[in-house]
């Protein structure tokens, strides 16, 4: 019933939110839509900054960068350690509500902040801030975010980051390898764009912790471990492995194709609208394979595509 309660309220909260960017909308009839979508930037960028400032950790990722898997990972380790409802999933504070031991978990892909400080160049707002980076391939995020743009992407979030328009001709014609190598919101460049801000910017913040997505493929338990203690949760070892357990990947999987059927399952984890039953290029969970992104291009392409990250992407990250 508690869980009921906080979901119905959280739900509330995004009808909230959806309704201030219609009025928004509204207001703006006739202006030019480079204003309406500034406008609208601002107004995200208002809510994420009054996130940031009250969370106790914040968790910054490129989109497609295994945030979700992180979340259920986290999420059902809380759940198993505080007794909370199986399924349930981080939503800032929502468990904060249910157990005051449970941090203000703020999960962002930091698109917006800096429309609302003005500051692109900088991390200032997170400098206070205990921050965690998931950070993943971006070879291997653009292909995701390709297959995110086809199948899954909501319109609302098109134009306002800079994806191609979800148009017939470009839903057929437009190649992965076209959009990965493009100058679009979900393509290589922006990604390595991102990454390397965060770099350059990750010795000013007074916590700070980079979380490859590889290495917590390779060794769940361990990267877990580690994070639990930089974000100061004490977990034994049963909650570490029932949580490494649960967001097994096949897992995932089955949950995705059942989430309709949950009471506490999400948008987060459901297929994507355009995507078909049984095809996996529809799914939440796609594949997350470690180097996937060799499986969709000829050798020329792989080729072009390795030269242009070794050229540009932060060595901090380690990836070759």
């Amino acid at each position: 019933m508690m869980y009921a309660f906080h979901n119905a309220r959280h739900a509330i909260g995004v009808l909230r939110k959806k309704l201030e960017r219609r009025w928004l909308r509204l207001k703006m009839l006739g202006r030019p839509e480079a204003e309406v979508l500034a406008a609208e930037r601002r107004l995200r960028g208002t809510e994420q900054y009054g996130k940031l400032r009250e969370a106790d950790l914040v968790i910054v990722s490129f989109g497609k960068s295994g945030r979700t898997w992180l979340r259920v990972m986290l999420s059902h380790l809380f759940c198993v350690k505080h007794g909370l409802p199986k399924g349930a999933l981080l939503s800032f504070d929502n468990f904060r509500r249910m157990n005051p031991a449970v941090p203000k978990i703020f999960f962002t892909h930091d698109n917006y902040i800096k429309d609302f400080t003005g500051d692109a160049e900088s991390k200032r707002p997170f400098y206070d801030k205990r921050v965690v980076l998931l950070a993943r391939d971006p070879r291997d995020t653009a292909v995701s975010q390709y297959f995110q743009w086809k199948y899954r992407l909501k319109p609302s979030k098109v134009a306002i980051n800079n994806y191609p328009p979800l148009n017939e001709s470009n839903l057929a014609n437009l190649s992965k390898f076209d959009f990965v190598t493009g100058d679009n919101g979900g393509s290589m460049q922006a990604a390595v764009e991102f990454l390397n801000l965060w770099a350059e910017e990750s010795r000013k913040l007074s916590c700070f912790h980079l979380l490859r997505y590889e290495d917590l493929r390779k060794n769940p338990h361990a990267e877990l471990r580690c994070l639990l203690e930089f974000m100061q949760v004490r977990a034994d070892a049963c909650h570490v492995n029932a949580a490494v357990k649960y967001a097994d990947f096949k897992k995932m999987k089955k949950r995705e194709e059942n989430a309709g059927r949950s009471p506490f399952a999400g948008g987060r984890v459901r297929r994507g609208k355009r995507g078909k039953q049984g095809d996996s290029d529809g799914r939440k969970t796609r594949r997350g394979k470690v180097g996937g992104y060799r499986d969709d291009f000829s050798d020329e392409e792989k080729q072009r595509i390795d030269a242009a990250l070794s050229e540009s992407l932060h060595p901090m990250y380690r990836y070759k």
